[in-house]
């Protein structure tokens, strides 16, 4: 279904995301996705991270700590949370902020954050957290 919609059409890696392409940030995250402050690093090619430079990236940065939401419980946020958690990063998963594709991935996807996370919290939890 993501292939078929082209949510992840680019022309490259180093290539601007032409607006509207399906792999576009939504015009409303805009504002805090390019804030000059935010870094976003190449897209995973399969599930997880190992393609790509996020484990470098949070490292140069000093981050231990990573809150994970997304659009595939089962299979990509599960598999950043695994890859994260075995190059030891603290990892929390937000709940509600995390989707699949069907009520049997979404809960097969609690059941490994439950398991190997550091946490699974609600929206409101992990907003309570950051700012205490």
């Amino acid at each position: 279904m993501m292939q078929e919609n082209k949510m992840f059409n680019s022309k490259g890696p180093q290539e601007p995301i032409e607006s509207a392409s399906g792999a576009d940030f939504y015009e409303s995250f805009k504002p805090y996705l390019e804030d000059g402050k935010t870094i976003i690093t190449s897209p995973h090619k399969v599930f997880g991270p190992e393609s790509n430079d996020l484990v470098l990236q949070l490292r140069k940065r000093g981050i231990n700590t990573v809150i994970i939401g997304g659009m595939n419980a089962n299979l990509c946020v599960d598999s950043h949370m695994r890859e994260l958690v075995e190059q030891g990063f603290e990892v929390y998963i937000v709940s509600d902020a995390t989707a699949a594709p069907g009520k049997d991935a979404y809960n097969a996807g609690m059941v490994n954050f439950g398991f190997i996370s550091s946490g699974v919290w609600t929206t409101q939890e992990a907003i309570e957290k950051l700012n205490s």
